[in-house]
């Protein structure tokens, strides 16, 4: 028999303990950590490499969304969350199943036989960018969570300088240094204000209190200064978005 290795990551000890209790009654599965919140998620995934884990969307610091995102190789999830809409956001993008708590024993190992036949039908788990792409997080949407090393951080969006793509990456300028984001373009800027943001060049998204002047470039081109004195190119739609919201 192949066990089932599982991480159960949720920051109400209560929560957990049903969980573990549930799961009690199977003779597949090996617990290999509780968490208690999304850092201590992301170290036990990066260590253990689980196959299924429970995963609370609301909890201090990053959610469950963010903190599935940090993960370079994803495991199975079931969310669990009293949040009736961040479960059906999860739902909608085919997540494996999500449990609204509180749940009983029925309906828990319903959630668990949907994964076990997802799982030995190896079919295959949306990816964590079209989860991310459909869920919006009208809560969350005021920060980006990178890692960095082992290290993960918190940039608020007045923080951010401007993004930049890079390949299927963007990167991401503060005044202290630049992150890698495995995201899109097109995700931030509609994740974005438009008053704070705007999407200057294909490959350019600007923070607009950053910018202090337009100069010309070349023939019939422009580039924005900014106030660290990088030079962002224009495009023309660009350009003229820019002097629309500028007023130039």
């Amino acid at each position: 028999m192949n066990m089932i290795n599982i991480v159960i990551i949720d920051d109400e000890p209560l929560a957990r303990q049903i969980i573990v209790e549930y799961l009690s009654s199977r003779n597949d599965v090996n617990i290999l950590q509780e968490c208690n919140n999304g850092f201590e998620g992301i170290k036990a995934i990066m260590q253990f490499k689980p196959d299924l884990i429970f995963l609370d969307v609301q909890m201090p610091k990053i959610n469950g969304f963010e903190m599935l995102e940090l993960c370079d190789e994803k495991p199975g999830v079931i969310f669990t969350t009293a949040f009736d809409e961040y479960a059906l956001k999860a739902f909608e993008v085919n997540a494996i199943d999500y449990l609204l708590k509180p749940f009983n024993k029925e309906r828990f190992d319903l959630a668990m036989q949907k994964w076990l036949n997802n799982h030995e039908t190896k079919q295959s788990q949306p990816t964590i960018q079209n989860l991310l792409t459909q869920i919006n997080q009208k809560n969350e949407n005021n920060r980006i969570v990178v890692k960095n090393g082992h290290q993960i951080r918190i940039i608020p969006n007045h923080e951010i300088i401007y993004l930049e793509a890079y390949d299927d990456y963007v990167k991401i300028i503060v005044a202290d240094g630049t992150f890698l984001k495995k995201q899109t373009m097109s995700y931030y800027e509609n994740q974005f204000e438009a008053n704070h943001f705007l999407r200057v060049h294909r490959s350019f998204l600007v923070q607009l209190n950053q910018i202090t002047k337009v100069e010309p470039f070349e023939k019939n081109a422009h580039v924005a200064i900014l106030k660290n004195g990088a030079r962002i190119p224009l495009s023309r739609s660009g350009y003229a978005k820019l002097k629309e919201v500028l007023g130039l």
